[in-house]
């Protein structure tokens, strides 16, 4: 669920518990839009995670260890500046909305005892991180808001600090039955909208669950209920949910992460809750993954672009080739006319501007048109067909060659789409990049605030009932390591004629079964992944060559059988 203002509550009652009266070791901001304080209390270090993404917007306590650029932004070195070493002397939610304030305190250059504050305003796509002074005015922000960008409100540094307009809502923490019947008395539609609408920091999953807790109907509209008792079983329901801190993630049926939530949700008994002892806990679950995804996301669209661009370029390329080639089929009729007109030439004469003559090739010999250019003599017109023919031969060598080099090209900037879509990690990610700029499809990467050095990505693992390991390369890189690295006799699988995943079965002589499988997991990372059956060629090892020269991933092999499968589409092992 969105971080609305009820579960900011909750998390805030454990931020303040867990860290006022800590001590700031360390500042990392892993991303343009993310920090982490890394906060010494109580004898133990806690990692808070505060994220201004339009997406995944939040604050919690987190167990991931996030790698940060070489060179730190400006607002991280800052705040190394400002704030290391200082403590944490308050946390807390402001106006029940969805703005967390961190008071820091600590001694600046002179000595002299300074407050500050770090303003998390979790707002969608206009979330922010700011760095107020002690005088109220803005030291620096994750994202800078100009004048251009928004009417309402500015964020620069050296700006005096504005909280975001209010919308005049009641606020969660004070509402009453009262306040709350005259605020949706006269409203129509669902109950859940008119909760929404009237109190502050209620996100539309909590209002639908206060309406099914209230009236037992998520869905219970306005008309059909008493407006007064219905506000009073609402803020009730409301009252009752703030002793009732029970923190877990949602899953689906499939156990794929649906939602956090900081209490039940007797709404959705169709998802499974998965409990946690603290609500920072149940999000860093639920977003591991989610966020993850997103950023690998955001961080390939320009890639994806860059090959997509690239990829439709041959495509425009290869039309035109074939379209040359298709143009050289008048090869041979050029070679015929003018070795028929060399051996008649006394059958044309200058000023002609057609001749028919025998085609001694064919049986009878039957006659043929041959069209003159009436300026030219009968041998000069010969010469012209030869020239002709040997124009057309060229051409035809010259698209088929092409042909085959921008037919190679596709299917690697397909292939390279394909892998780009098996991306999660950042070193995955990364090693795709290099080797696109090795190959200049990407400009080299000049911007000092890159990555540090990643470990090397690793190719995904599955155990086949057998027993057996089976690997599975997610790009070109680990796909060369993992097949030439792999024993000679042991089996290599690959989805024929398409882009896909190198697949390795450790050890020699597996059973039948666990071929099917590994065949059926090749089919699943390969471009046919969405087909019912595809088919897919395996070999030993041995006979997998690399040619000189070839691209990154490109390998031939032999003695193949093929197998026709449906994907296996389950997850690797962690």
């Amino acid at each position: 669920m969105p971080l609305d203002g009820l579960t900011l509550g909750f998390v805030t009652g454990e931020l303040d518990a867990k860290l006022t009266g800590g001590r700031i070791d360390r500042v990392t901001q892993p991303e343009r839009d993310e920090l982490i304080l890394t906060i010494r209390n109580g004898g133990e270090n806690h990692l808070l995670l505060l994220s201004a993404s339009a997406d995944c917007a939040r604050a919690h306590l987190t167990a991931q260890k996030k790698t940060g650029p070489l060179e730190p932004p400006s607002l991280c070195m800052l705040l190394r500046k400002h704030v290391t070493g200082g403590r944490v002397s308050a946390i807390r939610q402001i106006d029940c909305d969805r703005i967390l304030e961190i008071e820091i305190e600590h001694y600046d250059e002179l000595g002299d005892r300074a407050t500050k504050r770090l303003v998390c305003e979790f707002m969608g796509k206009h979330s922010n991180l700011i760095f107020v002074g002690g005088d109220g005015r803005i030291i620096d922000s994750a994202r800078r808001v100009t004048d251009t960008m928004s009417s309402v409100r500015e964020v620069l540094p050296g700006l005096r600090y504005e909280r975001p307009p209010a919308h005049g809502k009641i606020p969660f923490a004070g509402v009453t039955p009262e306040d709350l019947a005259a605020a949706i008395r006269g409203q129509g539609g669902a109950l859940w909208k008119a909760v929404a609408r009237s109190v502050s920091g209620i996100s539309a999953q909590t209002a639908r669950e206060l309406a099914h807790r209230a009236t037992g109907d998520a869905e219970a509209r306005l008309d059909a209920c008493d407006p007064d008792a219905a506000a009073k079983a609402v803020a009730d329901a409301l009252a009752g949910l703030k002793g009732e801190l029970s923190p877990r993630v949602l899953r689906n049926a499939d156990q794929t992460a649906a939602d956090f939530a900081a209490f039940a949700f007797r709404s959705r008994p169709d998802l499974a809750a998965e409990l946690y002892p603290t609500l920072s806990e149940a999000m860093d679950a639920f977003y591991r993954d989610r966020d993850a995804a997103a950023r690998i996301r955001q961080k390939s669209a320009g890639i994806h672009r860059v090959l997509k661009t690239n990829a439709e370029r041959c495509e425009r390329k290869l039309a035109l080739q074939q379209e040359a080639l298709l143009g050289s089929a008048r090869m041979d009729e050029y070679r015929l006319k003018g070795e028929l007109l060399t051996a008649n030439l006394h059958m044309a004469q200058k000023g002609m501007k057609q001749v028919e003559l025998p085609n001694y090739y064919e049986d009878g010999m039957p006659m043929v048109a041959v069209e003159l250019d009436e300026k030219l003599s009968p041998g000069q017109n010969a010469q012209r067909y030869f020239k002709l023919y040997q124009k057309a031969r060229n051409a035809r060598t010259l698209a088929a060659e092409q042909i085959e080099k921008t037919s190679a090209e596709l299917d690697y900037l397909n292939g390279q789409l394909d892998n780009l879509g098996k991306c999660e990690t950042e070193a995955e990610l990364n090693e795709l990049r290099q080797e696109l700029e090795k190959l200049g499809y990407v400009k080299p990467n000049r911007n000092r605030r890159q990555l540090k050095q990643l470990p090397p990505s690793q190719p995904m693992r599955f155990t086949a009932a057998s027993g057996r390991t089976i690997l599975v390369g997610k790009n070109n890189l680990q796909n060369d390591k993992l097949t030439f690295t792999a024993q000679p006799d042991e089996v290599w699988l690959h989805a024929k004629d398409m882009p896909g995943s190198h697949v390795v079965i450790v050890g020699e002589a597996p059973d039948e079964a666990t071929i099917l499988e590994a065949a059926r997991l090749a089919a699943a990372y390969s471009s046919g992944s969405t087909s019912s059956r595809v088919p897919v060629d395996y070999t030993l090892r041995k006979y997998v060559k690399k040619p000189s020269g070839a691209r990154p991933g490109f390998v031939i092999y032999t003695h193949q059988r093929t197998l026709y499968v449906a994907p296996d589409p389950r997850k690797p092992q962690a």
